[in-house]
């Protein structure tokens, strides 16, 4: 759905919510060229979302990547972006021969913590 902005090249959406347990939703961006992910274009996300779909569905974190990672048939890989999220090694979560990008899955883990 946020793919119809035009500010929008693609995006994927992951809920990180468990069983019994509330998560958040996290969408990240891939920006059209010329384009930024500034607060004018946060805000029209966010609108966009609560027309179209609902409140509930307005993201609790939006982030911009570089790109999605994808299988080799171009499915979007939400399931072990979920897990990297929940904490599981990036080497882990997803066969980097199965993926077009690779090394786009690496930019979804969360930063080290400082020593």
């Amino acid at each position: 759905m946020v793919e119809r902005l035009p500010e929008i090249a693609d995006s994927l959406v992951v809920d990180t919510g468990q069983l019994g347990a509330d998560g958040r939703l996290v969408l990240y961006v891939v920006l059209a060229a010329g384009h930024e992910l500034d607060d004018g274009l946060l805000s029209r996300i966010e609108a966009a979302l609560r027309a179209e779909l609902s409140p509930r569905h307005v993201p609790d974190e939006i982030h911009q990547v570089p790109g999605i990672p994808r299988t080799l048939s171009g499915k979007k890989l939400e399931v072990p972006v979920r897990k990297i999220l929940l904490g599981t090694p990036v080497a882990e979560a997803a066969d980097p021969d199965a993926l077009a990008n690779p090394e786009v899955l690496a930019l979804f883990a969360p930063p080290a913590a400082p020593t």
